[in-house]
């Protein structure tokens, strides 16, 4: 069972893919979907919408956990680029016939390190444990898709899905 994590962001978005077998899961793949600072919101959209379909397409994951969105008041508009790229990529997944799951980051935080509020290095570390990674996942985004990805698994295998959503 293959399943696809993502950390949104317009800028970055992180995403990972995770195959569970077994006890632990393996690592497929990890990285970075990005846009163009210099492009109109649009035209940034659709790329990144087509860019996590070409990971879909792939992959073909049985489900994709989501971060949700959470940003601090004092950054309004971060948070509304945030949920722009977040609903592109939520549409890419429905279109795929996906099943979607939203998780808090506190919660992939304390399943991944037993902290809801560990610190972004404190996830990289953990994720870098979990996989024998040579190297800490790089940048946050990454290693958070990763955390996302590993929790949205253990909870799709071990039936307490509830918890997930």
């Amino acid at each position: 069972m293959d399943v696809c994590g993502i950390d949104p962001g317009l800028e970055v978005t992180g995403y990972a893919v995770v195959r569970v077998e077994g006890d632990s899961p393996t690592l497929l793949e990890a990285g970075t979907l990005t846009t163009r600072r210099s492009d109109e919101l649009p035209s940034r959209l659709v790329n990144l919408a087509s860019a996590f379909a070409e990971v879909l397409n792939q992959w073909h994951p049985v489900a994709v956990g989501v971060e949700q969105l959470y940003a601090h008041y004092k950054h309004p508009r971060t948070a509304i680029q945030m949920a722009h790229a977040r609903g592109v990529l939520l549409a890419a997944a429905s279109q795929d016939n996906v099943v979607v799951h939203s998780l808090s980051a506190t919660h992939v935080k304390k399943f991944l390190t037993g902290n809801g509020r560990a610190s972004k290095q404190q996830v990289q570390m953990a994720v870098q444990a979990m996989f024998r990674l040579p190297a800490l996942p790089e940048p946050n985004d990454v290693a958070d898709a990763i955390a996302v990805a590993c929790c949205c698994a253990n909870h799709l295998t071990s039936a307490t899905l509830e918890v997930c959503q």
